[in-house]
C-alpha cells in the first residue's frame, strides 16, 4: 500500500484541485490508472483511525477495503494498487469531488444536504451528538453549559447542531472549533472548553485512547440520531452498485455482525479497548432494509 500525505490544503490554494471530475465513471478511473484511493480518518476509533504512523484500522477501513477487493475481482486485476490518503472533516467532500479520493469510509454522516455533493451507500451506523467532559466538571447535560466553552470538530453535522441547539434555548455558549477530534478534546483537556460536543461512539473511542480514560465521562441527551455511511461521487450508478453489493452482502451473509463484534464487543487497538456496545435498534433493522435514507 501507498501512502500519501494530506496535501490537499496547499493543492486547493495552488487550484489544482477545483471542481468535480468530468464524468464520475469510478470504475474506469481505476482500470485506466491501476489504482484505487480509500480515504482513511486519524482518530476516528474505531471507525477508522490510526495506531502507528501511516496505518488506519477500524470497521470503516475494513468495509473499504473489502470494497477494493471487489474492484479488483470485478475488473480482474489483481495488481490494483490501494493507496490511502488522509481526510479530515472540512477536505473529504472536495477530494472525493475532484478525483483524489475514491471511496471515504468513516464516520461521516449521511445528511440531505451532503447528498448535494456526494452519493452515500447503505448506512452502516447510527449515533446521535452527546459530550464528553472531565468527571470533575460538574457538567451533566447542555444547560450546565450556558454561558461556558463548547468545543467541536470543524466541518461536522456536530458542530451545526450545537450551535442550532444553543440558539434555540439561549444558552450563551461560545462554540471554539478544533481542526479534528483528538484537537477537540484536547480543548477539553486543556481548560479551553467544558465539554466536546460529537457522536457519541466517536467520544466513547476517544476515552478508550485518552492517556487517563477514567478521568473522562460522556454526557447529556443524544440531541439526534444521525446514519453514517461511505461516500462516493455522484452520478456514479456501476460503483454504487459495486459499493452497495459488499456492504449489502455482508449484511446478508452474517459477515457484517462478525465485523461489528470485532470492532464494538472487543478488544481493539492500541489500548486493547472494549467498548461493550450492542448493536443499536437502528442499525440492526438496516441489516435487512439496507438503506441509505438520510439524516434530515
Amino acid at each position: 500500500m501507498k501512502f500519501r500525505a494530506a496535501a490537499s490544503v496547499a493543492l486547493l490554494a495552488t487550484g489544482l484541485l477545483i471542481g468535480p471530475l468530468a464524468s464520475a465513471d469510478t470504475l474506469r478511473k481505476i482500470a485506466e490508472t491501476g489504482k484505487i484511493t480509500l480515504a482513511y480518518r486519524e482518530a476516528s476509533v474505531p471507525f477508522s483511525y490510526l495506531v502507528g504512523p501511516e496505518r488506519p484500522v477500524g470497521f470503516a477501513v475494513d468495509i473499504a477495503n473489502a470494497v477494493a477487493d471487489a474492484v479488483k475481482r470485478h475488473l480482474n486485476n489483481p495488481a490494483i494498487k490501494v493507496d490511502l490518503q488522509a481526510v479530515t472533516s472540512q477536505n473529504r467532500i472536495p477530494l472525493l469531488q475532484n478525483g483524489t479520493i475514491d471511496l471515504e469510509c468513516g464516520s461521516t454522516t449521511n445528511n440531505s444536504a451532503r447528498g448535494k455533493d456526494v452519493q452515500f451507500a447503505i448506512n452502516h451506523f447510527y449515533t446521535g451528538t452527546r459530550l464528553l467532559t472531565k468527571k470533575t466538571s460538574g457538567i451533566r447535560n447542555y444547560a450546565d453549559l450556558a454561558r461556558k466553552k463548547v468545543a467541536s470538530t470543524s466541518g461536522t453535522t456536530n458542530a451545526q447542531v450545537i450551535r442550532k441547539y444553543n440558539r434555540d434555548n439561549n444558552l450563551d455558549m461560545e462554540i471554539v472549533l478544533g481542526k479534528d477530534h483528538d484537537d477537540a478534546m484536547l480543548l477539553v483537556d486543556s481548560g479551553r472548553a467544558e465539554a466536546f460536543a460529537m457522536d457519541d461512539i466517536l467520544l466513547f473511542g476517544l476515552i478508550g485512547n485518552a492517556r487517563n480514560p477514567a478521568d473522562w465521562v460522556v454526557v447529556g441527551d443524544a440531541l439526534q440520531v444521525e446514519p453514517y455511511a461511505c461516500m462516493l461521487r455522484k452520478d456514479d450508478a456501476q460503483f454504487q452498485s459495486l459499493v452497495n453489493g459488499v456492504i449489502g452482502g455482508m449484511m446478508a451473509s452474517g459477515e457484517f455482525e462478525k465485523l461489528y463484534a470485532k470492532w464494538f464487543m472487543s478488544p481493539v487497538p492500541p489500548r486493547n479497548q472494549n467498548l461493550h456496545l450492542p448493536m443499536g435498534r437502528e442499525l440492526r433493522e438496516n441489516l435487512v432494509a439496507q438503506s441509505d435514507k438520510p439524516a434530515l
